[in-house]
């Protein structure tokens, strides 16, 4: 039996970008070239998100403005689900909308209770450029839909509202690693 690399193996780790960058409220532009540019660029997504012990990352969050995201995140049932999507679709979210903790490597080590749908689809195609649907249940289905918003130039905090809005951006006020704007 072939085994593959561990992904990521190849990649080097690049800066993330922090809350305040203006790449995080832009909307990513489709993948066009399936090139090795794009094969490395995955690589390097894998490898930044494990070095910062994330379990997603999108391509804009280390500053490619381009629709493409990975992941290594389990669901509910601590299923390990892994992969990466190129120019994804959320087509479905359904089911109960629970409110979570949700964080973000772009807000290191902050987290607000965000309402997302405990079901999600998402199609797009893999670095070849082959076909791919992602289902995801719980705490899955949430990092699928905080990718798909990272590449439509959303953060989770623009999720939030009242008290919750306003106590993260206290705490994004008082980080060490705030970007000044």
């Amino acid at each position: 039996m072939r085994h593959s690399s561990i992904p990521g193996a190849h990649g080097r780790v690049r800066p993330l970008m922090l809350h305040g960058d203006p790449l995080l409220h832009t909307p990513c532009a489709e993948v066009t070239d399936f090139g090795p540019e794009l094969a490395q660029l995955v690589d390097d997504l894998f490898a930044t998100m494990y070095a910062a012990q994330g379990v997603g990352l999108a391509a804009n969050q280390i500053g490619e403005p381009l629709r493409v995201f990975v992941f290594d995140c389990p669901d509910d049932e601590d299923v390990r689900h892994l992969g990466h999507v190129v120019n994804p679709r959320l087509v479905e979210t359904d089911g109960v909308v629970i409110r979570g903790p949700e964080g973000c490597l772009s807000l290191p080590g902050l987290e607000a209770g965000t309402e997302r749908y405990d079901h999600a689809v998402v199609e797009g195609v893999t670095v070849t450029g082959e076909p791919v649907t992602v289902h995801g249940t719980g705490f899955f289905a949430r990092c699928l839909q905080h990718e798909c918003d990272h590449l439509e130039g959303r953060i989770y905090a623009d999720h939030l509202t009242g008290w919750r809005h306003r106590k993260l951006m206290r705490q994004v006020a008082r980080a060490s690693w705030r970007r000044v704007v």
